[in-house]
This record gives structure tokens, sequence and C-alpha cells, in this order.
């Protein structure tokens, strides 16, 4: 499929509305722990910055997703509009999941994210901080997968 016949709405310019539809697509799509489901959402030549790894491409999404998510155990992410204007979207987002000794981490962050006008992200800057918690401390007991409809926020939890 080429890129020019892929489309992923809502498109830009985005409206409230839609820059937090978009949001939720994105954190669901990340809550699937698929690579290839969560590439899709991206053009094919893709720019990432994320901690100190500079993806390129779907094909580098991919196998950096793959790396993630074979580390980052039992994952699951909230992410939360923050501002948004034409073609950009900005988020600001936590995650827990722990390592495969059992150490829990809660990593919080922020993104930049660029659209194409298909509705595909050809930008993608994240700056994240991590946070070793307790098990006890975890605030997301979802089963793994999609966050649901009446789980709390990152605002409504305090984050």
């Amino acid at each position: 499929m080429s890129q020019a016949s892929e489309a992923r709405p809502p498109f830009p310019p985005f409206t409230r509305e839609t820059a937090a539809q978009k949001v939720r697509m994105a954190e669901d799509g990340w809550n699937s722990r698929d690579p290839q489901r969560v590439s899709l959402a991206y053009t094919v030549d893709t720019i990432w910055r994320n901690r100190h790894e500079f993806p390129q491409g779907r094909e580098q999404v991919v196998q950096f997703l793959t790396r993630k998510w074979e580390r980052e155990l039992d994952y699951r992410l909230i992410k939360e509009l923050w501002a948004f204007d034409g073609n950009r979207i900005a988020v600001r987002f936590a995650y827990e999941c722990h390592d495969a000794a059992g150490n829990w981490f809660r990593s919080y962050g922020n993104e930049n994210w660029e659209f194409d006008e298909n509705g595909l992200m050809h930008r993608r800057f994240a700056s994240i901080n991590d946070l070793p918690i307790k098990e006890s401390e975890r605030k997301y007991h979802w089963p793994l997968g999609r966050r649901p409809d009446d789980h709390p926020g990152l605002s409504d939890l305090g984050l």
C-alpha cells in the first residue's frame, strides 16, 4: 500500500475533539504492545527521538518497539492531550511496567507530534523520566490491553 493511499483519520487541522481522539487512538495502539500495529500510525519515513534512540522509518520503529516491550513487562500507558495547533499535538503521558527482575517503574514524559495530511504521524519527539516504584504504589490495574473508558486519566490520578 502506498503512503498516499494510507489514511488514519482524524486529519489535521485538529480541533480539541479530534486531537483528543488522536491521543486516545495512540494510547490504545501502544497499550496493544503490538509493534507492527503501532507502526502503521506513522509515515513510512517517520522520524523519532525517544530517549537516546533516533528510529527512522517504520522498520526501525518496529525494531525499537519490539525491544521496548521485551524489557518493559506488563506495560500500561495513559496519554493526555496537552496542546494542539494545526497538524501538531503535544501530549503528556505516564506508563507503568516492570523489568524481568520484578522492579516496577512509572515513566513520565511529554511528546510532540507532527502529522501529514493523511493523519499519519511524521515526527515524534519524546522526553521521558523513570521513577522506580514499589508494586504497592502502582496506579494502573486494568487487564493488559486497552484502558477501560471508566478508568481515571492522568489528571484524575494526580499525575
